[in-house]
């Protein structure tokens, strides 16, 4: 099952099989060398993620490679970097949240989705140091990480358009 994410940012992902026994197979310790005995029932379920929860960075930079599976690494470079924090500074600061307009006005749309790629790759931490960055560069206070996150997903689904 493939990672989905939702208009809202958030992210439908799945989760561990549940397995279960029966309880005359569960009484027996013999079914298997672990004591678990055999699986009789198998469900797939799934958890929404949003922005800032444990779990939403990795989902999303997996979300991401789910919708090109044969995009090379990513690499960032300086200027897609310094782009990247002006679109993320953009977007946050619109007050409609102009995510198209955003993309649009950069030179080199690619070149900063592969810097956004290569943030979320980082984890949270290279999140929380990514909005540093925009606050230092652009001006105003970091936003938090979720919230650049949430940026930052936005932006690719953009891209992907």
């Amino acid at each position: 099952m493939d990672i989905v994410r939702n208009a809202d940012g958030t992210l439908v992902v799945p989760v561990a099989l549940v397995r279960q026994r029966n309880a005359e197979e569960s009484a027996d310790a013999s079914l298997d060398s672990d004591d678990h005995g055999p699986i009789t029932d198998v469900a797939q379920e799934t958890r929404v993620l949003h922005p800032g929860e444990g779990g939403y960075d990795e989902a999303l930079a997996e979300w991401d490679r789910q919708q090109n599976p044969d995009r090379a690494p990513v690499v960032s470079t300086a200027t897609g970097r310094q782009e990247a924090m002006a679109i993320v500074h953009a977007v946050a600061t619109s007050p409609d949240h102009a995510v198209a307009e955003a993309v649009e006005a950069a030179d080199d749309p690619q070149a900063s989705g592969e810097a956004l790629r290569h943030v979320l790759v980082g984890g949270v931490h290279s999140v929380e140091d990514f909005a540093a960055e925009v606050a230092d560069a652009e001006g105003g206070e970091a936003l938090p990480a979720h919230q650049t996150t949430k940026i930052i997903g936005e932006v690719l689904s953009e891209l992907d358009k």
